[in-house]
C-alpha cells in the first residue's frame, strides 16, 4: 500500500492511494473518493454500526480490495497523516478524525464518563488494534506530545485527537480566574505515553485582525509612494 500527496508536509487537498491485490482498505468517508482504477467490484459498500452511524454521522463505508488507485479528497485546510498501528496499541481516537483503516484491524469502544460526554459531545472513543495503518484526518499539523504522570497537560478539547487508554482525564481550565473564564474547554491529562494534537484550531479574533491588518498593508501598499517595497 502506497501513499503520495496530501501527507503532513503538504496540504495538496488530496491523497492517491495505490493497493497490491493482497491490500484491502476502509473508507469512512466514500464521498471523499474523487477517482477509482481497478476493478468495478473492488469496491464493496457496507452499512455501518449504529455506533458508527452516530459518530460519522454516515450510513455507509466502503471497502476497497486491490490492486486498485484510488484519489481521495481531503476537506480545505486539512492534511492527511498515516499512522502505524501495532498490535498493542493503547491510543483512543476520536473516530471523527479517521478517514480509513487498512484491512484486518480491529476496533472497540471506549465510553466517555457522562460529565465529559456532556460538555465534549464526545460519548465514545476508539481504539484500534493492529498491525495496521491508520488514515487520519487533522485540521492544520499534527503534533505529538509525551505525558507526564504527575505534571497535567491541558489541551483543548477540540484539538485532542488521541492519547492513551490508561491516562487520567477530565475536563477542566488553568490560570487563574480571568484566563479560565475566557479560554476553551481544556482536557487535564495525565499519565504516559503520547498524545496526537490538531494545531488547526484558532481564534476566530485573532483571524478578523489578522485580516484587517492584511488589508491594511494591501492598501498602504498601493497609497504611499514606495509602499511596495517598504511594506512586506
Amino acid at each position: 500500500m502506497q501513499f503520495s500527496g496530501g501527507n503532513e508536509q503538504t496540504q495538496n487537498g488530496h491523497v492517491l492511494i495505490s493497493l497490491t491485490e493482497e491490500d484491502r482498505l476502509h473508507i469512512l468517508h466514500p464521498g471523499q473518493i474523487i477517482a477509482y482504477k481497478g476493478n468495478p467490484s473492488g469496491r464493496e459498500d457496507r452499512f455501518m454500526d449504529l455506533a458508527g452511524m452516530y459518530r460519522k454521522r454516515r450510513w455507509i463505508r466502503s471497502k476497497i480490495s486491490g490492486p486498485s488507485e484510488l484519489l481521495l479528497g481531503l476537506p480545505p485546510g486539512c492534511r492527511l497523516h498515516v499512522v502505524p498501528i501495532e498490535a498493542e496499541s493503547s491510543l483512543l481516537y476520536d473516530f471523527r478524525n479517521v478517514l480509513f483503516f487498512s484491512d484486518g484491524m480491529t476496533m472497540k469502544n471506549r465510553l466517555q464518563s457522562i460529565k465529559n460526554a456532556v460538555i465534549t459531545q464526545e460519548w465514545v472513543r476508539i481504539k484500534f488494534s493492529g498491525p495496521g495503518q491508520l488514515g487520519i484526518i487533522s485540521t492544520g499539523f499534527m503534533e505529538t506530545l509525551t505525558l507526564h504522570p504527575e505534571t497535567p497537560l491541558y489541551v483543548d478539547a477540540g484539538a485532542l485527537i488521541a492519547y492513551p487508554e490508561d491516562a487520567s482525564l477530565k475536563i477542566s481550565v488553568y490560570g487563574n480566574s480571568l484566563a479560565s473564564q475566557h479560554m476553551k474547554v481544556q482536557w487535564e491529562i495525565k499519565g504516559n505515553g503520547p498524545v496526537l494534537i490538531q494545531t488547526g484550531s484558532s481564534d476566530p479574533q485573532l483571524e478578523r485582525q489578522m485580516r484587517q491588518d492584511s488589508l491594511i498593508r494591501r492598501t498602504l501598499r498601493e497609497v504611499l509612494p514606495f509602499g511596495g517595497v517598504f511594506i512586506k
